[in-house]
C-alpha cells in the first residue's frame, strides 16, 4: 500500500472501531510492519493534526475528538512535486494571467513538500517549460473565465484576426480551451445561432450578463468542435491521406495529431495517416512543415493546396538576383 492508502484505511477503521484498535490490528488491515505502523500514525499526527490516542487499558489507538475528518488537501511526495511543476507551468506559460491569485496554493503546496522532505526549489528549478509560437490572452482572460464559471452569458467584441474586423457579439460560454500554447473559448454564439471557437486574445471588452447562459449537451460540443481537425469547429466533411517518408515516418508515428486518425505502415516503409477534417488551413500548414517528407494523397482539392503552397514558395527563391544582397548586416 502506499502510504495514502495507508491513510486512508487507519482512518476507516478507527472510525467503524467501537473500541481501541490494538496495534496488531492495524498491521493485519494495513498489511505491514510494526515500524510501517508507527510511521502511518505519527505522519497522521504531525501532517494532517488527527488526534489519535492511546489507550493503555484497553491497550489500542483511537480518535480522541470523533468530529475529525482527514483534510481534503494533502498529497503524497510525487502529487506535491507534479503539482509545483504545474503551477510553475503556468505562471511560465501565462505570466501576469493569474496576478497572484495561486500564491496561496503554491505557499501551502511549498510547505507540504517541505514536510515531505523535498527541496520544492531545486525541484522547480530543474524543470523548464518553454512558450513557443503563444500570444498574450490579454486582460480578456479573467472575466472570460468568470463568465465561464459562473454560468453567465458573455457580451464581447471580436476582432477578427483574418479581415481585422470587429463585430459585437452575445454568447454563452461552454468550455476554455488550451491549445498550442493559446486559448480559445468555445461558446454558443447567440448571434450566428450555433457553436463557435473565439481566440481569448482578440477578444476586447468582454462584459458578464445576468443572463444565464445556455448549456450545450456535451455529446453536441464533441461532435461540432472536436471531431475535426484542429481548433476550427465543424463536422469532418473529408478525410485527408498523408504519406511520409520512411525518413519522417519514425516520428510521425510517434505522433497524435488526431483522436480518431488511423494509420498504417506501407511496404516501402512509409507511413500513412489518415485525418478528419473539415476547414483545411490548420492541416494545410501542418503538413506543410514536413516539406518534400509528406505527400497528401488525397482528397484532390487538399493535394492540390500543398501542391499550390510549394510552388509559390519555390517561386520566391527562385525570382531573378539574390535575396541577401538587399539584407542589412543584423
Amino acid at each position: 500500500m502506499h502510504t495514502f492508502d495507508q491513510v486512508c484505511a487507519l482512518d476507516r477503521l478507527l472510525r467503524q472501531s467501537r473500541r481501541p484498535v490494538s496495534r496488531q490490528r492495524i498491521e493485519e488491515e494495513l498489511e505491514c510492519s510494526r515500524a510501517t505502523t508507527v510511521r502511518v500514525i505519527g505522519k497522521m499526527r504531525d501532517y494532517l493534526r488527527a488526534p489519535i490516542e492511546y489507550d493503555r487499558d484497553q491497550n489500542g489507538y483511537y480518535y480522541s475528538d470523533e468530529a475529525f475528518e482527514l483534510p481534503g488537501f494533502w498529497f503524497r511526495a510525487d502529487e506535491l512535486a507534479a503539482l509545483l511543476v504545474m503551477l510553475d507551468a503556468l505562471d511560465t506559460l501565462e505570466e501576469g494571467v493569474l496576478d497572484g491569485t495561486l500564491d496561496a496554493l503554491r505557499e501551502r503546496l511549498v510547505e507540504l513538500s517541505r514536510n515531505h522532505g523535498q527541496d520544492s526549489v531545486e525541484l522547480r528549478r530543474r524543470v523548464r517549460v518553454l512558450r513557443i509560437g503563444g500570444r498574450d490572452p490579454g486582460t480578456a482572460f479573467r472575466p472570460v473565465a468568470d463568465a465561464l464559471l459562473g454560468r453567465r452569458r458573455l457580451r464581447l467584441v471580436y476582432r477578427n484576426r483574418g479581415d481585422g474586423q470587429e463585430k459585437t457579439r452575445t454568447v454563452s460560454p461552454q468550455r476554455l480551451v488550451r491549445y498550442r500554447d493559446n486559448w480559445y473559448l468555445d461558446a454558443w454564439c447567440h448571434r450566428a445561432a450555433g457553436l463557435r471557437s473565439f481566440a481569448v486574445e482578440r477578444i476586447a471588452a468582454p462584459e458578464r450578463l445576468d443572463e444565464t447562459a445556455l448549456d450545450v449537451p456535451e455529446e453536441e460540443l464533441e461532435r461540432c468542435l472536436s471531431s475535426s481537425y484542429g481548433i476550427f469547429s465543424g463536422e469532418p466533411t473529408a478525410t485527408a491521406v498523408i504519406d511520409f517518408t520512411p525518413a519522417r515516418a519514425r516520428w510521425v508515428a510517434e505522433e497524435r495529431w488526431h483522436p480518431d486518425q488511423r494509420a498504417e505502415w506501407l511496404p516501402d516503409g512509409r507511413y500513412r495517416l489518415y485525418l478528419p477534417y473539415h476547414h483545411p488551413d490548420e492541416l494545410l500548414m501542418d503538413v506543410l512543415r514536413y516539406g518534400a517528407d509528406a505527400e497528401v494523397v488525397a482528397p484532390a482539392h487538399l493535394r492540390s493546396a500543398v501542391a499550390a503552397s510549394l510552388t509559390a514558395a519555390l517561386e520566391h527563391y527562385q525570382r531573378a538576383g539574390s535575396a541577401s544582397e538587399s539584407v542589412p548586416d543584423v
